[in-house]
Order: structure tokens, then C-alpha cells, then sequence
């Protein structure tokens, strides 16, 4: 059995999302190398995967039709690359996937007081997305760093905006009361589950072929990518003890390592731009560098 059997039938387990994995690959893979690739080549790659050729081109077909792709023909050959809309929207993906390390932290949270008569949908919904949460009703905490309270909450006379310190445990109750952890927790551990043993199986000498490694990549891309979007971003300060999340990205980071070389060799000798072969990398990306504070 292929050590990329259950990473598939975890894919399969679950409805698909064809347009997403679209967007891993470019993304990943081949914005680095110009961003644009063959469908011919696409389409081989994703029967790597087991999904059917006529779903791909319905997917491709709709990312196209919503702005993330943009389509060219050359002769009987069809090119897709992303657009400038995808490019934007898988950079800031990136910045999460490929960081060094969690956020540091220095003890202080940003609180913003909420009176009810201000608490509409508009409201929380600009808070939730500057990386907010509410532990307690009409309070919202975050760390400080790059969260700024967002300019509709700013303007309201009624929020009250402050930093305080947290002292001893009172940080990380708070955070476990504000934001659903032990669900995220899960997802990571779901994500150990699955690409461990295909860690420990190249690790011991196991080989697979150049498109293998290629599909390998694109799943654990995928679904850590999966994973990593809905953590709020946390320093481990504020995390429980053993965070899996430490685990989860050591792993990623391991991983995509061993099959980062034989994936860009096998898209050297296959994938096409209308101009020819895909162009070669200008220098390796950062891809998950080593934390030096704590070594992970």
C-alpha cells in the first residue's frame, strides 16, 4: 500500500473542495516559479490525487469565472495562472503558513469595552476579523502586536479601548474563555495523526517517485493551511501547556523539507508555460525557518 493511501482517503472522507487544492498548488508551488501552469499538467496531477478531470475543469472553470484564475490558449493547450486578486489572497495565507514562529508576547492584552446598545453584527464582525474574541459578553481582548481595533469600533464614543497587563494565569484563562482552543487543538492533532507516519516512513528510508512527493506536498500544504487559518494566532504564552500546534508545525516544517526537492524536480521535467518549461526557481523561499527562540 502507498504510504499516500490514508492522506487520500482522508481527502476523499470528507466532500472536496477541488477549488482550494486549485489554489494550494498555485499558490505553493508555482507562483514561485512564475505562476502559471498547464492544465494538461494539472489534470495529471489531480489523477495523482484520484479527482476526475471533468471536476477539475469545472472547478477551474469557476475560479476563473470569480476572478482567481485567468485563462490563456495557445493552440490546443489551455494556461491558467493566477490573478492579482489570488496572488494577494494566498500572500496573506503565507505569511501564516511559512512563519518562523508564534507571535512573542509581553504580558499585555488590548481590551475594548462594548456597551450592548453598540454590540451590533457590523460590530463584531469587525472585531472578530482584527483577531478579537469575546470571553465574557460586550468584552473583547486580543494581544496588542499588529491587532489594531478596527476604525468603526475606534470612532464609537461608548468603546472604551485600554491595555492591562495580565498577570500570573489570568492571560491564558482569558484566552481559553475567549477563544474555542480545544477545538483548534483538535485540528492540529488530527493533522500529527495523519502526516506522522508518512514523516517516519521517509525518514526510515522509504522512497517515492517525484509526483508522489508533489501530491504529499500539496496535501500537507493544504490541510495545514486548513488548520492554520482558523487559529487566532495566539503567543504560546497565552496557550496551554504542550500546545499541539508546536507539534503540528515542526512537522509541517519537516516534512515539506523532504519533499520539497523531488516535488520541484518532477515540475521541472513536466509542467509547461506558454513559453516552455516552467522557469526555474530564482532562489529557495523561506519555508518554515527554524525558530531560534525556542529551537521547535
Amino acid at each position: 500500500m502507498s504510504p499516500l493511501s490514508p492522506i487520500l482517503a482522508a481527502l476523499h472522507a470528507s466532500p472536496l473542495r477541488i477549488w482550494s487544492i486549485i489554489i494550494t498548488l498555485y499558490g505553493d508551488a508555482i507562483v514561485p516559479r512564475g505562476g502559471t501552469l498547464d492544465l494538461a499538467t494539472m489534470l495529471r496531477i489531480f489523477a495523482a490525487l484520484a479527482i476526475d478531470p471533468g471536476a477539475v475543469r469545472t472547478a477551474v472553470s469557476r475560479l476563473a469565472a470569480d476572478g482567481w484564475l485567468v485563462g490563456r490558449r495557445v493552440g490546443r493547450a489551455s494556461f491558467y495562472r493566477l490573478t492579482a486578486k489570488g496572488d494577494a489572497i494566498f500572500a496573506v495565507a503565507s505569511a501564516r503558513i511559512y512563519r518562523a514562529a508564534p507571535p512573542e508576547w509581553d504580558g499585555v492584552l488590548r481590551l475594548v469595552l462594548l456597551p450592548p446598545e453598540t454590540a451590533t453584527e457590523a460590530a463584531r464582525t469587525a472585531l472578530l476579523d482584527a483577531g478579537f474574541a469575546a470571553p465574557v459578553p460586550g468584552l473583547w481582548i486580543a494581544p496588542p502586536g499588529e491587532k489594531a481595533v478596527p476604525a468603526p469600533i475606534a470612532s464609537l464614543a461608548a468603546a472604551v479601548v485600554f491595555d492591562a497587563r495580565a498577570e500570573g494565569l489570568s492571560g491564558p484563562r482569558l484566552a481559553a474563555q475567549a477563544w474555542p482552543l480545544a477545538r483548534l487543538a483538535g485540528g492540529y492533532e488530527r493533522f500529527v495523526a495523519l502526516f506522522a507516519p508518512l514523516a517516519r516512513w521517509l525518514e526510515e528510508g522509504g522512497q517515492i517517485t517525484g509526483l508522489e512527493a508533489l501530491v504529499a506536498r500539496i496535501l500537507l500544504i493544504h490541510h495545514y493551511r486548513r488548520v492554520i487559518l482558523h487559529d487566532p494566532d495566539l503567543p504560546l504564552a497565552l496557550l496551554p501547556p504542550d500546545w499541539p500546534g508546536v507539534v503540528a508545525r515542526a512537522l509541517c516544517r519537516r516534512l515539506d523539507a523532504a519533499l520539497f526537492a523531488p516535488s520541484e524536480a518532477w515540475l521541472d521535467r513536466h509542467a509547461r508555460t506558454p513559453e516552455g518549461d516552467l522557469p526555474p526557481l530564482a532562489a529557495v523561499p523561506a519555508r518554515f525557518q527554524e525558530d531560534e527562540r525556542s529551537g521547535k
